[in-house]
């Protein structure tokens, strides 16, 4: 049986501020806004959403497929998740771009600054769940991706039957309030923070109440406050795991999915998949 892991591939570009932004805004001229932050360190790392969830995968046991779009540079990245036991063979390479690049600024509260470019993730639609009609596909997790190509793979998930994790997250602004509900709707799990949980429920018009009865389950992450599970009637409050140190939170948010996805496809309860969650984001 597979995973699919459908998403971003990027490389990373993370940046540190040695302050807090919340100094540096100010509300009363947030229309006007013009800012610069001079940063203290950058690193590049390979990264993207469906990576860091493989990656992730991979460490706690299993083999997960990535399906995506990425571009000319993307050799190194490909040897180093092969060299992981990550299956690549559903990755499609885009000769004539790039792959897509984030550059993120972190701040001391962890706070976070980012911008996307797109590159060949912008192609991520020319794939299909239908092109993987020859595996046993177990669970699907869409992660932020090209906004159209969240719309197909969530629409083809329900009609092959496809179990799939619904995680809109960095692509709420620019899904529409329809195509958010319809690919939540069909989901046997959503999972968002609490911020985007609120963006959501801004773009939707839908109550708190309404929002979760949408996927069978929805989870709510809370940053240090640890995460929320509605799962029907039930609302379990899951506490973080502490770390030793506190490093860099950027793909904190993945490992998290991948920990409650092995939790959830072995059957465990939900309080025992949301720790799992918890430890994996923290690490």
């Amino acid at each position: 049986m597979t995973i699919v892991v459908t998403g971003s591939v990027a490389y990373d570009y993370i940046m540190s501020f040695p302050g807090r932004f919340r100094e540096h805004i100010l509300p009363d001229k947030i229309d006007r806004l013009s800012v610069s932050f001079l940063v203290d360190s950058m690193r590049r790392r390979r990264g993207g959403c469906a990576p860091n969830i493989a990656y992730s995968l991979r460490l706690l046991g299993q083999r997960p497929c990535i399906m995506a779009t990425v571009g000319q540079d993307f050799g190194d990245y490909r040897c180093w998740l092969e060299e992981r036991g990550i299956d690549v063979s559903a990755i499609r390479v885009y000769d004539d771009d790039f792959t897509a690049s984030f550059f993120v600024s972190t701040d001391l509260e962890g706070n976070q600054i980012a911008s996307f470019y797109t590159g060949a993730m912008r192609r991520a639609r020319e794939l299909s769940f239908h092109d993987l009609r020859g595996r046993a596909i177990e669970l699907a997790i869409i992660s932020p991706n090209d906004p159209e190509a969240m719309v197909q793979y969530a629409r083809e998930c329900q009609e092959l039957g496809i179990p799939y994790v619904y995680d809109p997250s960095q692509q709420i602004i620019r899904l529409s309030g329809d195509e958010i509900i319809a690919g939540a709707r069909g989901a046997r799990l959503l999972i968002v923070n609490e911020y985007e949980f609120e963006m959501i429920k801004n773009k939707t018009g839908l109550t708190e109440a309404a929002l979760c009865e949408l996927a069978q389950t929805t989870i709510v992450t809370c940053g240090e406050r640890g995460s929320l599970i509605v799962d029907g009637e039930r609302q379990i409050a899951v506490p973080a795991a502490a770390p030793r140190q506190r490093g860099e939170p950027t793909g904190v948010g993945d490992a998290y999915r991948a920990g409650v996805m092995v939790g959830l496809l072995a059957g465990f309860p939900w309080e025992v998949c949301g720790r799992m969650g918890s430890l994996a984001a923290t690490y």
